[in-house]
């Protein structure tokens, strides 16, 4: 009788730790993608380290931004997002 409440726990419990590790990862794409950006390489080291994800890119002073944003995967349907800056004009 609580065998389907203790699956259903468990299963919720695995998916958010699923989603966290989906989003520490998103966010050192994000890092990744602004330091090339910043450097002048472009983002496409962030469609290597996150499949599928959609890449905004904005400038803000002297810094290079970049934002990440990805559906989770999982039994909840979120949309994981992430941005990061890094100083501009670096070699």
């Amino acid at each position: 009788m609580a065998l389907p409440a203790v699956v259903l726990v468990l299963a919720l419990c695995l998916t958010g730790v699923r989603v966290a590790a989906q989003q520490l990862a998103l966010q050192d794409a994000a890092a990744a993608a602004a330091r090339s950006a910043a450097r002048g390489g472009g983002t496409a080291i962030a469609d290597r380290l996150v499949p599928g994800a959609s890449v905004s890119v904005w400038r803000d002073g002297d810094l290079d931004c970049v934002e990440l944003t990805v559906r989770a995967s999982g039994l909840l349907p979120l949309a994981l997002r992430a941005s990061s800056c890094a100083l501009g004009g670096g070699a």
